[in-house]
Parts: C-alpha cells; sequence; structure tokens
C-alpha cells in the first residue's frame, strides 16, 4: 500500500479525543515533540518538507489514516523513511497520524 502514496514519506503517528484516551499520561506531549524534533529533521522544522516531503494538513488531505499509519509504522522502503514500529505502538503511529493530519490539533 506504501506504493500508492510515494510522496508521503512520513516520520514517523487514533482518531481525536479517543485516541489520546489510549495514551498514557504525557505521553501525547512527547510524540508532539517527536514529530517535531525528530521528523521535523528531514521533513523541515515547520514540517513544509526538505529530505522528507510536506506533510502538513494540506497536502495529505484525503489521505487515509491507516495508510499513513501504516506509513509510520512500516516506513517506506527504497527511501529514507525509517519504520518506527520497534519504537512505537500502532496506537501512538496512529496519534502521530491524526496530529499530521489535523495540523497539531488533536
Amino acid at each position: 500500500m506504501h506504493e500508492a502514496f510515494p510522496i508521503l514519506l512520513l516520520c514517523g503517528l487514533a482518531a481525536g479525543p479517543a485516541a489520546a484516551a489510549e495514551l498514557p499520561p504525557g505521553r501525547a506531549a512527547e510524540l508532539e515533540r517527536l514529530v517535531l524534533q525528530d521528523c521535523g529533521s528531514c521533513h523541515g522544522l515547520t514540517l513544509k518538507g526538505g529530505l522528507g516531503s510536506d506533510l502538513r494538513p494540506e497536502n495529505l488531505a484525503g489521505k487515509p489514516l491507516d495508510v499513513l499509519t501504516e506509513i509510520v509504522l512500516d516506513g517506506v522502503p527504497g527511501t529514507p523513511m525509517p519504520p518506527w514500529r520497534p519504537l512505537l505502538s500502532e496506537a501512538e503511529a496512529r496519534w502521530i497520524a491524526n496530529y499530521l493530519l489535523n495540523g497539531g490539533a488533536q
């Protein structure tokens, strides 16, 4: 399924408030820092793109949450986008994907 969205070279994270409830206290803040710092190192500090693609909501609009979550977890083979599955749970990856789709609003 990654081939369908090669431009979505995500760094690397469930839908709305329900997803936040799945995370331990304070984890959402940690994940936000991960997106801004670790993802930002390739996708630009403002997520407008760099080595990695532009991750602003207008560029991700219409992309399925499940696909973005899968990219966060498994990376994109043949590109610099690494798999984050060894470091993130599926719930955390979904949180990141939702965070990106909503421009940081959860």
